[in-house]
């Protein structure tokens, strides 16, 4: 069974102003769709065809570039478009509160040092919070497409919110200015979601 790139739940303009629609519909249709495409080509054929994303990642081969990039791009994007919503911001509320007050004191702390890893990602690559066995929540990053369900990447916990620093993710609308689409995401981030795979992933 090949890999399909999920239907996004919104139109690329239901972002805005926050993230602009051509930023979406070329972010969607070009690069998503592309790791779509190479990750079935790349796993076509060998002993990963027919598994699910997540047991490829969490067992992956780390010199297998093919996958380790296109099976990256695939499932982070997955994740970036599902955690937000036109209908996004605010805060988190439940047991996803209560996780990220014991971890970082309070939501503005986190929200700190979320920003702090997106902002202090050199190059290309991705801000995460990620759950742990227990439901402790962490953050950290990642280079290009890795995340931390590969081996020795980022917190390696279970990703349930990403941020895409790729500049082809804001640069249309903020150029250089990474800080300014990092506030924004925030605008937009469905915490609802996020919060139901807290529950899942803990």
């Amino acid at each position: 069974m090949a890999f399909e790139q999920p239907k996004l739940n919104y139109a690329y303009d239901a972002l805005e102003p926050n993230i602009d629609a051509k930023t979406m519909e070329i972010h969607y249709t070009k690069h998503h769709a592309g790791y779509t495409k190479k990750l079935n080509a790349a796993v076509s054929g060998t002993d990963l065809e027919g598994k699910n994303i997540e047991n490829i990642l969490t067992n992956l081969d780390m010199e297998n570039k093919a996958v380790r990039n296109n099976g990256g791009g695939f499932y982070n994007h997955n994740l970036f478009w599902e955690v937000m919503s036109p209908k996004g911001g605010g805060k988190p509320t439940g047991d996803l509160a209560k996780a990220i007050d014991e971890a970082f004191g309070d939501f503005d702390s986190f929200k700190e040092e979320f920003s702090k890893a997106a902002a202090t990602q050199f190059g290309s690559g991705w801000a995460w919070l990620c759950v742990h066995k227990g439901g402790k929540v962490q953050v950290c990053s990642t280079a290009n497409q890795d995340n931390p369900l590969m081996p020795g990447q980022g917190c390696g916990g279970h990703p349930i919110l990403g941020l895409d620093v790729w500049e082809h993710a804001y640069y249309l609308n903020y150029q250089n200015r990474r800080p300014d689409y990092i506030d924004a995401f925030f605008n937009v981030i469905d915490w609802k979601k996020v919060g139901e795979k807290y529950t899942e992933a803990k």
